[in-house]
């Protein structure tokens, strides 16, 4: 071998590791996909159980895009806000790791209906049972279209199922303060004396470390149970922009607002008093007993 040969081979040897390390970076950089379960939610930090994690640390940004596919074939998207992200959501992440191995999202996606559409569909179950027994007879004579709609029943309740799955991880927290707003029949305004207790919440909320709020609308049985369970809704919205508008709460803190219609009432409603009990928002700051310390 001549040595004018040999350094050549010496030249193609340098730039070969030349090229290693500078697409060592590179690599680092690259988008990867990571499927898993929201085990806690601390802030813009969420714990994420996967196949080959038991605590994958997931950072949200400003820009960290999240949405909710829809359709048959899950084409659509959904934008949707970083509230919906709770624990005991499947989810699917897409981002790049940062040197701390921890992995900050560009996307997050899940499928299904989130909380507040879960216990949408709960409410509606009322009535469609109503419906199936009124229309029986009827029903009898389609047995095509009977099942199609027991079909549609046993999905419904295995949605159902899943978010009241995804709701019990709140036994996970501390209640650490509480306050219930009541309102008039059919009102869905936040009455002005109610304000101050909930500005009081929110500046003592701030002072908990990794504090989210919980926010959840009930209404009385009086009127039809699809009107209930809207002003349930809209009564939850009303007191969680008063927090985030007004009580400077960001929306990383606050968890997706539950619309509990008729469900879990505390007052009779065969009286005025009962229905008066029923017709409100609890409001809850919590705090995870991991970050605790418990």
């Amino acid at each position: 071998m001549t040595h004018s040969h040999s350094l050549r081979i010496i030249h193609v040897v340098i730039v070969l590791l030349i090229g290693v390390a500078l697409l060592g970076p590179i690599a680092l950089a690259q988008s990867i996909k990571v499927e898993g379960l929201i085990k806690a939610r601390n802030g813009d930090t969420l714990t994420l159980q996967t196949a080959d994690s038991a605590s994958l640390v997931v950072l949200l940004t400003d820009n960290t895009e999240v949405g909710q596919v829809q359709g048959v074939f899950k084409a659509r998207r959904k934008e949707m806000s970083m509230a919906a992200l709770i624990p005991g959501l499947e989810v699917k992440i897409e981002g790049t790791y940062n040197d701390q191995s921890q992995l900050v999202a560009k996307s997050v996606s899940f499928k299904g209906n989130d909380l507040e559409q879960a216990q949408k569909i709960e409410a509606g179950m009322h009535e469609t049972r109503v419906q199936a027994q009124q229309n029986k007879a009827e029903l009898e004579k389609h047995n095509v279209a009977l099942q199609e709609q027991q079909q549609q029943i046993a999905a419904n309740k295995a949605s159902i199922d899943a978010a009241v799955e995804r709701f019990g991880q709140l036994d996970d927290y501390y209640i650490l303060d509480e306050v219930t707003v009541y309102f008039g029949n059919g009102q869905v305004k936040v009455d002005p004396s109610y304000r101050p207790k909930l500005l009081a919440l929110a500046e003592k909320a701030k002072t908990i470390n990794g504090y989210v709020i919980e926010v959840k609308g009930h209404a009385s049985s009086v009127g039809s149970v699809t009107l209930n369970q809207q002003l349930s809704e809209d009564r939850a919205n009303e007191v969680v922009n008063i927090l985030i508008q007004d009580g400077q709460i960001p929306l990383t803190r606050m968890l997706a607002p539950g619309a509990m219609g008729e469900s879990q009432q505390t007052g009779k409603d065969t009286t005025a008093e009962g229905q008066a009990e029923n017709r409100r928002v609890v409001v809850r700051v919590l705090q995870n007993k991991a970050i605790a310390g418990v």
